[in-house]
């Protein structure tokens, strides 16, 4: 019998759910997986504030669900619950239901006002796709409109933005919104000293779940550098649309507060009858179960209670609890003894702009620059879970190429784009080159006589001809290294056919792979790793310095125009979706 598995919410700990399903599951299961979401994208929360902050455009946080399933047989769903019947087992939209024999609810969560009167009417909430590109619209109008105001005041309050919650969103927000300021001062003609950036929170220190020294570090990198007014111990007591008032009676005049204080589980959960906890979290047992029979809960609509406390609201926890709950139920259909969950948080990171970050990993405090790339490292693992080589090169491209903000003197340059078809010639001709570099070796006889030796004996003797006549061709001269000249001794010498063999099928291999235009990106590696040593061993021919640039240059994806390269790499990285989707290869995937 058809057991019918669906999943509310496309967020991460949906997504993981049902790729896990996806991949878990087998033929004699006779499972059905559907997700049901409002939207027809999954978000990248964590990113927000690079949207809101104008660092990348909008496009670079979502991901269409279309994309993430495809070569699954997870069914997509784009409707709103608004009720569910868990004695019936139906779920129910405004105009359609849907029965069930597992559920997961992974509807995610909100922004909590916590009654604070006006705020949820006047302040800018950072938590969904739309807040985030609200934000930005905003702060870009208000500083359209601040460069012509006449009246002081108006315009201090609206070149004063404020940020509430001292947490990794807010923290996070400020520190990109301090940054895009120079560049709206800039282009406004406003001095940067006219505008005020606020940060509130009502804890005593801001990022609580951080050791000290990295608090610490925030603090300064925020105040020092970024020249933010960072306000503890400092609740907001009221909203208007034209202050912020404070508990301890001062107000900051103001048409901008972004608010970051504190999530909710969705309001759907409202309605639910389940046991629930602080903010309206669903109560599960240790294999992510509710109550309810056959129903899970998972990610931030869940309280997963894990050494006398509630898993906070993190990424890596929708991870493990979406992934546990999958693992659950197909077990449950297999008649299979459920497994607990064990929570293994890693740590966090916090971002505070491009060129800060801060991060706790497994109990150490990573330095500024590693905690940078672990942050990237983190996205780019994730991305690859969900989408593959497509969703992380679309997201290394809008980090570092398609950047919005103001870039410094090398990015400038850097992100310069151009068309590949203007490298074509020069592909040809670079694969012409080596092409020829390896027929003419074997014309030498370089596939039969062994030719490579050390250092000449003789002063006296000819470096590529010996007393006897016979050419060889020496690899160990005057400026070659020490340590290189040994592995020549030891190894390419004694072996030297072996190794001529093979450089002779790398050259030529190089000149077909550069003339095709397949796998040039590869290819123009070899070349540089190639040409590298023959520096090491002989210098370069004067004819062939130019090989090194032209290697360079095919790293730009020489192939893509004119090439192989064009049709087989997006080939090539559909067929690692549908194997790791799928776990078989499929030869005609040409979609």
């Amino acid at each position: 019998m058809l057991k019918r598995i669906i999943i509310l919410g496309a967020g991460y700990a949906g997504i993981e759910a049902a790729l896990t399903l996806q991949k878990t599951k087998k033929t004699s299961d006779h499972i059905e997986i559907s997700i049901i979401e409002k939207n027809s994208y999954h978000t990248l929360l964590t990113e927000l504030h690079e949207v809101a902050g104008n660092r990348i455009s909008e496009d670079g946080i979502i991901v269409p669900l279309k994309d993430i399933f495809k070569y699954t047989d997870v069914r997509l769903i784009k409707d709103e619950i608004q009720s569910i019947d868990f004695e019936k087992r139906t779920l129910h939209s405004e105009s359609k239901q849907y029965p069930y024999d597992y559920l997961i609810l992974a509807a995610g969560s909100e922004p909590n006002y916590y009654g604070i009167p006006g705020m949820q009417e006047y302040s800018l909430s950072l938590w969904s796709f739309e807040d985030a590109v609200r934000v930005r619209e905003h702060i870009k109008s208000i500083f359209y409109k601040a460069s012509s105001e006449t009246d002081p005041l108006r315009r201090k309050a609206m070149l004063s933005f404020v940020v509430g919650g001292g947490g990794f969103t807010g923290v996070e927000m400020i520190g990109e919104l301090a940054l895009w300021v120079n560049d709206l001062c800039r282009e406004y003609d406003i001095p940067r000293n006219q505008v005020r950036l606020v940060l509130i929170e009502a804890l005593p220190k801001i990022l609580s779940n951080l050791k000290d020294r990295n608090i610490e570090r925030a603090m300064n990198y925020l105040t020092k550098k970024l020249k933010v007014e960072v306000l503890t111990n400092s609740a907001i007591t009221r909203l208007t649309s034209d202050c912020v008032e404070l508990k301890s009676g001062s107000v900051i005049p103001t048409k901008t507060l972004i608010w970051t204080a504190g999530v909710r589980a969705s309001c759907l959960t409202d309605d639910i009858e389940l046991e629930k906890g602080r903010t309206c979290r669903i109560h599960v047992n240790e294999f992510n179960e509710t109550k309810n029979p056959n129903v899970y809960a998972i990610g931030d609509v869940s309280a997963f209670i894990s050494e006398g406390h509630t898993l906070p609201a993190l990424v890596e926890v929708a991870l493990q609890t979406g992934k546990n709950a999958a693992k659950n139920i197909i077990a449950d259909i297999r008649g299979k003894e459920k497994q607990p969950l064990k929570p293994n948080l890693h740590g966090v990171m916090v971002s505070i702009g491009s060129f800060f970050a801060i991060s706790d990993i497994m109990g150490y405090e990573l330095p500024r620059l590693f905690s940078i790339i672990m942050k990237y490292m983190v996205n780019v693992h994730y991305l690859f879970g969900i989408g593959g080589f497509e969703l992380v090169i679309k997201y290394l491209r809008h980090e570092f190429l398609d950047k919005r903000q103001r870039k410094f003197l090398i990015e400038e340059h850097y992100t310069v784009r151009s068309q590949t078809f203007w490298l074509v010639p020069l592909r040809l001709f670079l694969g012409y080159a080596w092409l020829m570099e390896g027929i003419r070796k074997v014309q030498e006889g370089w596939l039969t006589t062994a030719m490579l030796a050390g250092r000449p004996t003789d002063a006296n003797t000819s470096a590529s001809v010996t007393e006897t006549g016979e050419k060889v061709f020496r690899i160990i001269s005057d400026h070659t290294p020490g340590w290189y000249a040994w592995i020549a001794e030891t190894f390419v010498i004694p072996n030297a056919l072996l190794f001529q063999i093979l450089i002779v099928l790398t050259e030529i291999g190089l000149g077909i792979a550069f003339i095709t235009g397949t796998f040039t990106f590869l290819a123009g590696l070899a070349a540089l790793g190639l040409n590298i040593n023959f520096l090491l061993s002989t210098g370069l021919y004067e004819t062939s310095w130019w090989f090194i640039p032209a290697a360079i240059c095919m790293l730009a994806g020489a192939g893509k125009a004119f090439g192989v390269d064009h049709y087989l790499m997006p080939y090539l990285m559909r067929q690692w979706r549908y194997i790791v989707r799928n776990r078989r290869l499929r030869l005609f995937l040409f979609r």
